[in-house]
């Protein structure tokens, strides 16, 4: 009698053992799902912001360059990096991604310029696209509208 109620027990203890199992497993995945989450929502934020304060640099090195040699903006990105002294650090646009964002002048010519931030992956390394026009105009729009 004693064996049969101890078999009985057991055959209901596997069940409830894979029950819980899957219940564990599952609440697990919920919790990685919404802290990778919360990582990436961060991890952009820092990529906007890290954008659009590159943006203004690039801006004002543009203006500055311009103060400095008559109203005239350079036609070359390079004017930037190679004068004495440098207005520019580094060459944005020539580099691959910085941080999840792409930059690049679609315009840069000696009466102005119009430059932008873009993300390399939309909703992933960022949701904003700069850009910034003569004068240090700064705009920005979602992505999704781009793409």
């Amino acid at each position: 009698m004693i064996e049969f109620t101890q078999k009985k027990m057991m055959e209901g203890h596997g069940a409830k053992s894979f029950v819980t199992i899957m219940i564990a497993i599952a609440v697990s995945a919920l919790v990685i799902r919404t802290v990778v989450g919360a990582l990436i929502n961060m991890n952009m934020g820092q990529n906007e912001s890290n954008a659009e304060g590159t943006l203004k640099l690039i801006a004002a090195s543009l203006e500055n360059y311009a103060n400095d040699h008559r109203d005239k903006y350079p036609s070359d990105f390079s004017a930037l990096t190679q004068s004495n002294p440098p207005y520019l650090d580094k060459d944005y646009v020539t580099l691959s991604s910085l941080k999840g964002y792409l930059y690049g002048c679609s315009r840069l010519e000696t009466a102005g310029y119009n430059c932008f931030a873009r993300p390399t992956h939309c909703g992933l390394t960022g949701r904003t696209t700069y850009s910034v026009t003569t004068g240090g105009q700064l705009a920005s729009e979602s992505c999704q509208k781009n793409e």
